[in-house]
């Protein structure tokens, strides 16, 4: 095969991307396919004996330089559905989809649902898309992540039940005007030390608003877990997304606040969401 084909241009990428990533080889094939308009599977299965696009190089390059993947093709797949993200939102991760399911074998028939940092709207659009009878607001101290979060409810067919509000859990009476009480709550809130030891894609990229939270990375659960129980309804149920290191902290401020916990895990069997009521 020609040495100026895509084949030859993902195999090349994928040798210099090697010593920034260790998805190096798929970070070259989703890099071609959206410099090709294209799908992956299209990619693989018409474009690989094909010129390369003129674009091409230019994105291997932010690869290169540690920017996520999912920013320089703008979107992330979570819970089987494709989500518009920017440097304004967190990338939504895998590990959080336990929350979804959780939420939705917990609670399935939610009608009010409350989404606590809602950034991307993955969490709430994903428990959306498979209860159709509920509605669901979600909130962020970032206007930026509002927009991104809109657009996402607008393209997967959820705006009419989604309701999408700027405030901060850290402002007194921040929730007046949200018409509580809720069935459900979300949260996937700030959880990182400040000083953590983070891949340098995170660190230099995602948005420190939304991943820092003191020295002990507990500062948000302090303020936020202490107010869920005037937000939640009689048999409501709140879930918060945790550290695999963080169950028992955040499970000790829980019980302070007076409210019952439970501890669900992930796919690799680490402490990932705590259930409070």
């Amino acid at each position: 095969m020609p040495e100026d084909t895509v084949a030859a241009a993902i195999r090349e990428a994928a040798q210099r991307l090697a010593a920034s990533s260790d998805t190096a080889r798929l970070d070259a094939e989703v890099l071609m396919a959206h410099a090709l308009g294209a799908t992956r599977s299209e990619l693989l299965l018409r474009h690989m004996g094909g010129p390369v696009p003129a674009g091409y190089e230019a994105l291997v390059m932010r690869r290169i330089a540690h920017e996520p993947v999912a920013y320089i093709v703008g979107e992330q797949e979570f819970f089987g559905l494709p989500f518009a993200v920017s440097s304004d939102v967190l990338i939504p991760r895998g590990d959080s989809e336990v929350l979804v399911e959780t939420a939705l074998a917990a609670r399935p028939r939610a009608r009010r649902i409350l989404d606590c940092g809602t950034g991307s709207g993955a969490l709430l659009l994903a428990v959306l898309s498979q209860l159709p009878e509920a509605h669901g607001i979600g909130i962020d101290r970032s206007p930026g992540a509002l927009a991104v979060a809109r657009a996402n409810a607008q393209s997967l067919g959820l705006a009419e039940r989604t309701a999408l509000v700027e405030a901060d859990w850290h402002v007194p009476c921040w929730a007046d005007a949200l018409g509580g009480p809720f069935d459900l709550i979300l949260a996937n809130p700030p959880y990182v030390e400040d000083d953590a030891p983070l891949d340098r894609s995170v660190r230099a990229f995602e948005p420190a608003g939304a991943l820092f939270s003191g020295p002990e990375g507990l500062d948000d659960y302090r303020i936020l877990i202490p107010q869920l129980r005037g937000l939640l309804a009689p048999s409501g149920l709140a879930l918060v997304e945790i550290g695999h290191a963080q169950a028992d902290a955040v499970s000790a401020i829980g019980h302070a606040a007076g409210l019952s916990t439970q501890l669900y895990r992930d796919l690799a069997n680490r402490p990932r969401v705590l259930g409070f009521w």
